[in-house]
């Protein structure tokens, strides 16, 4: 498995430091090996389109979350799970309101799959792998 580089800043949402950009917000995102995999070929800079079976792309707000859907999801599905982290322009986030798919902790975004070329265009810096599970052996 090929990591990615380092660079997407400190994981504080102040992005890369003082007057270096915009203000971030840190999102992280499970996926699979496949998808993963498309994100590389981006050079870590963008999420690959929807499939027609997916209208929505949803990121989360917290690693704990995302680390629980690529253990407990992407690993029964496809053999691997991993967990992204990347930061995304404030301000451009703000048109999405924070969604609670559960828990108090269960928190993410909804971005429709015609948004998703705009939301990638907002991202700072690369995308990060910073957990991976694997099915045993």
């Amino acid at each position: 498995m090929t990591q990615t580089p380092s660079g997407t800043g400190t994981g504080t949402g102040t992005g890369a430091g003082a007057g270096a950009g915009p203000r971030t917000t840190t999102l992280w995102r499970p996926t699979g090996p496949e998808e993963l995999a498309l994100v590389e070929a981006s050079g870590w800079t963008a999420w690959p389109p929807r499939l027609p079976e997916q209208p929505i792309f949803y990121p989360v707000l917290n690693e704990d979350y995302a680390v629980r859907i690529a253990r407990d999801w992407n690993v029964p599905a496809s053999g691997a799970g991993y967990v992204t982290r990347f930061e995304v322009d404030a301000g451009f986030l703000e048109r999405y309101p924070v969604r609670r798919a559960g828990g108090e902790t269960i928190l993410e975004l909804w971005v429709s799959a015609e948004e998703l070329a705009e939301f990638n265009r907002h991202i700072v810096g690369r995308i990060e792998v910073v957990r991976e599970f694997h099915a045993p052996a």
